[in-house]
C-alpha cells in the first residue's frame, strides 16, 4: 500500500476514492493529524495511475467528470456488495483475516522466521539441551522435576546480552512454532510495510527483552517462543488502528477477540504449560507503546 498524497477534507477524499473506484484501483483514505485526509492505494502497481488522477482532480476537484464517476462508482459498489453477500458468509477470506489490506511480507519478518525455523530444527523443537542453553536467558540445571539457576541473570551480567532476546527463538513443539510464525508474519509485515523495517526491529527488541525478563522473575529460565512478541505486536496494532487511523494499522475485531480468548484460555492450563508471563508482559507493553504513539503528535502540539 502506497501514499500517493493528501486532500483538503472528507467529502473529496471520498469522491475522489469513489472515482478511483470507478477506475478499477483500489484505495482508501485516512484523516492525517493536521486536519488533511491521506489518499492511499492499496496496489503498488496502481501507483502510477492513480497519481496523475490525483493532481488532475487538485486542479479541479469540482469537474463533473468526477461527480458522475463518483455516482456510478457508488451503484457500483452496492451492486458488487449484494453479489459478494452470499459468498462472504460462506468463506472466510485467509487473504484478509489477519489484515486489510493485504501486505507483502517484510525483509525482517522474514528473517526472524527463517531463524526461528532453523533454531527449531538445531534444538529438535526442544529435544536438544546443547543448543537450547546458549539461547536461554540464563543456564539452568534440572534434577527430576526440579529446575535450579541463579537468579541474578549471571551470563547477562558478564556481557552475554544477547540472551534477553533469543529465547523468542526456541519453540517447543510444531504447533507452537507455526502458530508464533503465521502471526508473526501477518503482525510484522504490517508494521514492516507501514512503520518501517527499523521500527519493527525495535520493537521486537524491546518486546522480546521485557517479556522474557518478566517470565524470568516469575518462573525462572526454563520457557521460549516468540509469543510474548506477538502479543506485543497485536497491542500495538489494535491501539494504533483505535486511536491513528492514518497509521495504516488496523485488526479485524474477531482477530482480536480470538487472541484474547487464546489469551484466557492458556491461563486455565487446558492448552497445556504455557509462558503466561510472556503473553501478558508483551500485551501490556504493545498497547502502551501503541497508544503513546498514537498520542504523540497531539502531545507535541500542546507543548
Amino acid at each position: 500500500m502506497r501514499l500517493i498524497g493528501y486532500l483538503g477534507d472528507e467529502a473529496q477524499a471520498r469522491r475522489f476514492g469513489d472515482f478511483l473506484y470507478s477506475r478499477g484501483i483500489a484505495a482508501h483514505a485516512d484523516p492525517a493529524a493536521d486536519g488533511r485526509w491521506q489518499v492511499w492505494v492499496v496496489e503498488d502497481t496502481d501507483v502510477e495511475g492513480a497519481a496523475p488522477l490525483l493532481a488532475q482532480f487538485h486542479q479541479s476537484p469540482d469537474d463533473p467528470i468526477f461527480e458522475q464517476a463518483a455516482r456510478a462508482a457508488q451503484k457500483e459498489r452496492l451492486r458488487d456488495e449484494k453479489e459478494q453477500a452470499p459468498k462472504r458468509a460462506r468463506v472466510v477470506d485467509a487473504r484478509t483475516f489477519f489484515y486489510s489490506p493485504p501486505v507483502p511480507i517484510g525483509i525482517l519478518s522474514i528473517i526472524l522466521i527463517v531463524i526461528s525455523v532453523v533454531v527449531a530444527v538445531l534444538t529438535k523443537l526442544g529435544e536438544a539441551p546443547r543448543f537450547i542453553e546458549p539461547l536461554s536467558i540464563s543456564r539452568y540445571q534440572t534434577d527430576g522435576g526440579n529446575i535450579y539457576w541463579h537468579r541474578s541473570l549471571p551470563e547477562v551480567r558478564h556481557g552475554q546480552v544477547w540472551r534477553l532476546f533469543t529465547p523468542i527463538f526456541l519453540h517447543f513443539g510444531i504447533v507452537h512454532l507455526l502458530f508464533n510464525m503465521l502471526w508473526l508474519r501477518d503482525l510484522g509485515s504490517m508494521i514492516e510495510a507501514r512503520k518501517g523495517t527499523w521500527k519493527l526491529l525495535l520493537l521486537v527488541l524491546s518486546l522480546a527483552a521485557t517479556s522474557n525478563l518478566g517470565q524470568y522473575v516469575y518462573s525462572g529460565p526454563n520457557f521460549g517462543g516468540m509469543s510474548g512478541v506477538v502479543y506485543g505486536l497485536l497491542g500495538y496494532i489494535w491501539m494504533q488502528g483505535r486511536f491513528n487511523p492514518a497509521s495504516g494499522l488496523s485488526l479485524q475485531p474477531q482477530t482480536v477477540t480470538m487472541m484474547v480468548v487464546w489469551f484466557f484460555l492458556c491461563l486455565t492450563g487446558m492448552v497445556g504449560h504455557i509462558a503466561n508471563v510472556v503473553h501478558a508482559v508483551g500485551f501490556a507493553v504493545g498497547i502502551a507503546w501503541g497508544f503513546l504513539d498514537a498520542q504523540l503528535p497531539t502531545i507535541m502540539r500542546r507543548l
